[in-house]
């Protein structure tokens, strides 16, 4: 009996009747289920960590305000976000809290600065997933996002927060992706990503209180790991991608946790 065309069940792409592995990722289309319980197995296609990078901001969004003395409605106070890890060249220098380069990415000032950071992690995160891999888009998240918040560090910011940074470092990652592919697709994804990174200019024009510095820097940040890295039709992901963003799993863990500790001893 011929064989049929099927998903290749660790990518999800299409594996003709005719190939024997996904001409994608190199898999089996024969092979076990067991090979492939990993983080990037098909039908997971990085849902599951895209929704903890949303419940892990909304938790850390919610301890703010609940370690808040003062602020306005939904809105946590300075001295919270402080505690809790807000970066720049205030917390930096004067205090040496280089680890809230990492944790200033969980934090808002607002219940309509975390909507608005979560819609967009929401729609960009799972495309960068896609392309890169799910270990891949963490890693890409974490230190394109820690990159931007040094280059806002660099440029004299004193305070800042938000998710902004390192969902530009995906934005940026795209822009890498659509310009090194090439072709019908990538180009299409180029033009769509250079809108993005138009509107986010624009807006942080208009708009007073926005940390260019931060979305730029991500932005660059987002390039430079997505080319490192490299996407999944040039190679798939390996043990060492999985290994780095287990790392930068850790590392924002212990980051996040310091954090929640200093605000409850001094709160």
């Amino acid at each position: 009996m011929a064989q049929r065309a099927i998903l290749c069940p660790r990518c999800r792409r299409l594996i003709g009747s005719e190939e024997t592995i996904c001409s994608w990722c190199g898999a089996s289309r024969s092979a076990s289920w067991w090979q492939f319980m990993n983080w990037t197995r098909g039908a997971m296609d990085g849902d599951w960590l895209v929704k903890a990078l949303i419940t892990a901001n909304v938790l850390y969004f919610a301890l703010s305000l609940v370690t808040s003395g003062s602020g306005g409605f939904l809105s946590p106070g300075q001295a919270s976000l402080m505690l809790l890890g807000a970066t720049g060249t205030y917390p930096i220098d004067h205090f040496g809290r280089y680890w809230t380069l990492i944790s200033a990415n969980y934090l808002h000032g607002g219940i309509l600065h975390i909507i608005f950071n979560m819609m967009a992690l929401k729609q960009i995160a799972p495309w960068v997933s896609n392309e890169y891999g799910t270990s891949r888009m963490f890693t890409i998240y974490t230190v394109g996002g820690v990159l931007g918040y040094v280059v806002s560090y660099l440029a004299g910011v004193p305070f800042t927060i938000g998710a902004s940074a390192a969902v530009c470092s995906l934005i940026g990652s795209l822009l890498y992706y659509g310009k090194s592919r090439g072709g019908a697709y990538g180009s299409s994804v180029y033009r769509e990503v250079s809108g993005w990174v138009i509107s986010l200019f624009m807006f942080g024009l208009i708009f007073p209180g926005i940390n260019n510095w931060g979305h730029g820097g991500g932005i660059i940040g987002g390039v430079i790991v997505g080319a490192l890295l490299g996407y999944n039709e040039r190679r798939r992901e390996s043990l060492f991608d999985r290994a780095l963003a287990l790392l930068c799993i850790l590392v924002t863990v212990a980051a996040l946790g310091w954090g929640a500790m200093g605000a409850y001893f001094y709160s």
